[in-house]
């Protein structure tokens, strides 16, 4: 175990050392995105091929660009750092991850590909009324997407901060760089740009995950017993390492946390906008179908190799020296790829650091990229376009516009003057989800220097949270239950997006803790970090009962409609 090799000076010391490597690095990898970007804005931005990508991607190219959209700096720095600090219990993250793939494969991907054009709310909306789903789905939307967006930034800040030995302007100046590439992406490449970069970020991730794991292996002789003795001698914590309870044994309220976050994990990645917005950039369910196994091979052999990461970082790294770099485990594997690389002051340590550093960087601009353009269609496609004008008034008159064509011109004129209307109205959203990718850029960025000394893989958990409270229950509910209605969406999106983030304002992980946001105070009433263990439950029961209290009834016809739409793919965009 080589713990003691690493101090605070030593750490500064070596930032020099690694940060020319680096910021190479970085700089080919940033060209190589930016190139990707020019050519895919030279096409023309009709609403399908900024949001959708055109609907051309094979599923096997999807399956890399959702495993890349999905693999973020959580799990690559976050979940390696748990296990490094945490051991057993760590280890849930990378299983509720994984796990929750099934619940895509089996319940989401085809009908919701079948259903919906851009975004969640195009499939909420499909048998209900128009207005007030789409209001409620693209708020949801937009939060869920912020608080990812945070986690990914915090990686960003950490990551950086060790390279040039923590200091503070450096990881501030990171997160609002970070912050103008992935609006430059999205606002000038859209999804096809997106995709790609997703796709590059996948190989380079999948590559050198593969070779720190071999490296990790070879050096206990491809024998996990000597691994997880030597993780276990290296914690400080014993066999207790090995064993659950070292995070969420310690009371009545930790254990209950253990399983609120494993609800959070399992069941929000079918809620989370940026995964449910790749099953558009395939033409056919089937090919959605295709793309998520894909995609599940990519992830279930990426999650199995963090467990070896981390618990490499406790064994060959220690868990004090991780603890004593970032205090939330950011930097765990980057200080495990050093010292496999030949330890301090060597060419190869330098080498695989920088290395790392620069997988680490490419996954975050890449996974930003993509919960960026999300997040903006959700803003045009939902909110904007539903907003802009009074909905009866915007249907007389295009009524009365068509009745006057209908009169005046011949058939084919009159169609190609419904065709440049319609065109007017899909330049006016792509114009806007440019707009609002900055706008949210700049929340983002502006949360993210409040929570740098957050373990990232916890926050995307909030995030899982939000997303399983306020989006999943009215998606399962518009596509299963036939009685489901207009209300009962409404109430069952505000009805686990509203406590779930209530829950997260009044949990110990703002306040009334050393390690919280605001640690000076204490207004914290929640017991749990994670609000999923009651938020979710509430998403799905306001939903019920919404519905029982809805004046109106189902539409029965729309629901049938649905039903063959979403089952067979007929009259899908």
């Amino acid at each position: 175990m080589n713990s003691g090799r690493f101090s605070g000076g030593y750490l500064a010391d070596s930032a020099g050392e690694h940060q020319g490597l680096a910021i190479v690095l970085f700089t080919i990898f940033v060209s190589v995105t930016l190139a990707i970007t020019a050519w895919a804005g030279r096409r023309r931005s009709s609403s399908v091929e900024f949001f959708a990508g055109g609907r051309l991607f094979t599923p096997m190219e999807n399956g890399l660009a959702i495993a890349g959209d999905y693999m973020s700096a959580a799990s690559f720095l976050g979940i390696s750092g748990l296990i490094a600090l945490f051991g057993y219990d760590g280890l849930l993250y990378s299983v509720g991850f994984f796990v929750a793939w099934l619940v895509v494969l089996m319940l989401v991907a085809e009908l919701v590909r079948n259903c919906g054009r851009y975004t969640l709310a195009d499939v909420l909306s499909a048998r209900m009324r128009q207005r007030p789903v789409r209001i409620a789905a693209g708020t949801s939307s937009v939060v869920v997407s912020i608080l990812y967006l945070v986690a990914q930034m915090v990686g960003a800040g950490s990551l950086v901060g060790l390279l040039l030995g923590g200091h503070g302007a450096a990881r501030t100046w990171t997160v609002v760089g970070v912050g103008a590439l992935m609006v430059f992406y999205v606002s000038f490449g859209g999804m096809r740009a997106t995709t790609w970069i997703q796709i590059v970020k996948t190989v380079l991730l999948i590559g050198g995950t593969v070779t720190l794991t071999v490296m990790v292996l070879v050096r206990f002789h491809g024998n996990p017993g000597s691994l997880l003795h030597a993780a276990a001698a290296g914690s400080g914590h014993g066999n207790a390492f090995l064993a659950p309870g070292l995070k969420y044994g310690g009371s009545w309220a930790s254990k209950l946390d253990f399983i609120s976050l494993g609800l959070a994990l399992v069941l929000g990645t079918a809620g989370l906008p940026h995964i449910l917005s790749r099953f558009y950039t395939v033409p056919t369910a089937r090919s959605a179908r295709r793309s998520v196994v894909w995609a599940i091979g990519l992830i279930g052999a990426f999650y199995l190799m963090t467990i070896v990461l981390g618990f490499g970082a406790a064994a060959v790294v220690g868990t004090d020296t991780v603890r004593s770099s970032n205090a939330a485990g950011n930097t765990a594997v980057p200080l495990l790829a050093e010292i496999l690389g030949g330890g301090e002051g060597t060419t190869g340590g330098t080498v695989l650091f920088a290395v790392v550093g620069a997988v680490a960087f490419a996954t975050i601009l890449a996974v930003v990229a993509g919960i960026t353009l999300a997040s903006s269609a959700s803003v045009a496609h939902d909110l904007y376009a539903t907003l802009r004008r009074r909905p009866v008034a915007e249907t007389q008159a295009r009524q009365s516009r068509r009745a006057k064509r209908e009169a005046a011109v011949p058939g084919a004129a009159r169609v190609t003057a419904d065709a440049v209307e319609e065109g007017a109205m899909e330049e006016d959203e792509v114009r806007v989800a440019r707009f609002a990718a900055v706008g949210i850029g700049a929340v983002a960025i502006g949360l993210s220097l409040f929570a740098q000394d957050q373990n990232i893989a916890f926050l995307v958990g909030l995030a899982f949270a939000v997303a399983a409270s306020a989006n999943l229950p009215a998606l399962l509910y518009s596509l299963f239950w036939h009685r489901f209605t207009t209300r009962g969406a409404v109430w069952s999106i505000y009805g686990g997006l509203v406590p779930a983030l209530l829950l997260v304002v009044f949990s110990p992980v703002i306040s009334g803790r050393p390690d919280a946001l605001f640690p000076g105070v204490d207004f914290h009433l929640f017991p749990l970090e994670n609000p999923g263990l009651i938020s979710i439950p509430l998403g799905f029961l306001a939903g019920w009962l919404g519905t029982l209290l809805s004046p109106e009834e189902a539409d029965a016809g729309k629901y049938a409609e649905t039903e063959v739409r979403s089952l067979t793919g007929a009259g899908a965009a």
